[in-house]
């Protein structure tokens, strides 16, 4: 648990902010700019990064990539730098709880695991780097995606306890919870062995 050391008016703000933030669908707004369509009448639907990727265009794909952790990480450093560290965790949730449910798009969002991402390396470096470095690992091993988000979720409370960030645990708890509740088709196809691999066609 942080420390709380913001009021009250403050923390409210720094949600509302940050939930406005992490609502902006990037993939949507990528995709339409560069001509690709609606993304979310291609592939899954999806308005993340890997759905991007099935349009076909791998600059989209990393731009969206790029630009839905960014704001998990804009959210949290605004809001450190405007107030404290409760505010900064609570800027982060609320950025991944945008993309989740943005309201621009009906509250229909995305998985969230750019945004996971990034908001755990403005947090606190180390732990986002651990979290990147585990899904990297995950994804080569594995050649599935959705299960390297898994793996990287599920141990990011762990490599926060390791590398000295008790004070994260309870957040990232709750967002590997998050992540996986998203993920349950995902890990429905995992089990039946029906899950798209990396690159596949």
């Amino acid at each position: 648990m942080p420390v709380f050391e913001t009021g009250a008016l403050a923390l409210t703000l720094t949600g509302v902010l940050g939930y406005l933030l992490g609502s902006i669908p990037f993939g949507v707004l990528v995709t339409r700019a560069m001509g690709l369509g609606d993304l979310r009448k291609i592939g899954s639907g999806n308005i993340g990064a890997t759905n991007v990727l099935r349009t076909g265009n791998k600059g989209a794909a990393l731009a969206t990539l790029l630009l839905d952790g960014g704001k998990g990480a804009a959210a949290v450093l605004i809001a450190r730098g405007a107030a404290a560290g409760d505010a900064a965790q609570l800027a982060g949730l609320a950025a991944f709880l945008g993309h989740l449910f943005p309201v621009w798009l009906g509250f229909r969002g995305g998985k969230g695991v750019a945004t996971f991402l990034g908001t755990l390396l403005a947090l606190a470096w180390p732990v986002g780097a651990a979290a990147c470095l585990t899904w990297l690992a995950a994804a080569l091993v594995s050649r599935i995606s959705s299960l390297a988000a898994l793996v990287a979720a599920a141990l990011a409370a762990i490599w926060a306890a390791l590398l000295g960030h008790s004070d994260l645990i309870l957040l990232t708890g709750l967002l590997a919870t998050l992540v996986f509740w998203k993920h349950l088709p995902n890990i429905e196809r995992i089990r039946a062995g029906t899950e798209p691999r990396i690159g596949a066609k």
